[in-house]
């Protein structure tokens, strides 16, 4: 299994970026938030890595902290969630905020994430709760946590950090929401985004 990787980031694209390591590109996918926080293509980076292996396919999920890292595993262990469901919880809000929140039963913060109904925000507080009070992954202070990013915010982020203008991405963003409707899960904003910009049909 693949734990860590580190290399030259070749490309950014939508949820995921790929790393050359010593000539082999590997496709990662990243959270929104780990994205923001990688370095210009062309520059050397360090990611830890989860190897999800399926019949048909073997991805590799990366982080840039650790504390991202240590939640991921705890998402996936919930009933029902599975990597790419976990990795867009963590494109909602940073590592140790989505762990206050989790810790503090904060329902209605954990369903401004894009995909995250009730029913699976009370699985994560239930199943995750005592997990996260002995992790230490929960802020260590109390405070108010910024609001989770809704997938408006989230879209714009994403195409940002890709690389386009803010003014660009604004514009692609509205086109997305009136083709897809305000509801569409990030993934489908994002795919659709690409699509309009790099002009396929």
């Amino acid at each position: 299994m693949i734990a860590r990787l580190s290399g030259t980031i070749l490309e950014k694209r939508g949820d995921a970026a790929v790393v050359d390591v010593q000539g082999v590109g590997y496709l990662v996918h990243l959270s929104l938030q780990s994205l923001g926080k990688l370095p210009a293509e062309g520059a050397r980076a360090q990611l830890r890595c989860y190897t999800h292996v399926r019949e048909d396919a073997l991805q590799l999920f990366g982080f840039v902290s650790a504390e991202e890292e240590e939640l991921f595993h705890l998402l996936i262990s919930v009933s029902g969630v599975g990597p790419r469901l976990a990795q867009n919880i963590l494109s909602g809000m940073p590592a140790t905020e989505l762990a206050t929140a989790i810790l503090h039963n904060e329902i209605a913060r954990l369903t401004k994430i894009s995909g995250v109904g009730k029913k699976t925000a009370e699985r994560l507080v239930v199943e995750l709760k005592d997990k996260i009070k002995t992790s230490g992954l929960a802020a260590a202070r109390p405070s108010q946590p910024p609001a989770a990013i809704g997938a408006d915010e989230a879209l714009l982020s994403a195409l940002v950090n890709l690389g386009y203008r803010p003014a660009a991405a604004e514009r692609t963003a509205e086109t997305v929401r009136r083709n897809l409707g305000p509801a569409a899960p990030l993934e489908d904003q994002l795919r659709e985004a690409l699509r309009l910009i790099s002009g396929v049909p």
